[in-house]
């Protein structure tokens, strides 16, 4: 098993988790239980997500795809330019 990303915070680890299982790789996140300790634990490198050693390439792919990924463009207000609706 290999721990193959750093999520920011447990949102976007429970994203990738679920992006990662939609394409069928089993995916889990380390340190969950710890992130309600931040204060007392230091605020970088609680969060890991872990995948098995033979879904690792497919998972950084995947993973780089959705870092690189950009807003399309829309129907946006003039005063909200560049910002996600969702």
């Amino acid at each position: 098993m290999q721990r193959i990303y750093e999520p920011q915070d447990l949102m976007e680890g429970e994203l990738l988790l679920g992006m990662l299982a939609s394409e069928g790789i089993e995916a889990y996140l380390t340190g969950r239980h710890l992130a309600g300790a931040v204060g007392e634990l230091p605020a970088c490198g609680l969060l890991g997500v872990m995948v098995e050693d033979d879904h690792a390439h497919r998972a950084h792919q995947l993973i780089a795809a959705y870092n690189a990924a950009l807003p399309l463009p829309g129907d946006e207000p003039d005063n909200l330019q560049g910002t996600l609706l969702c």
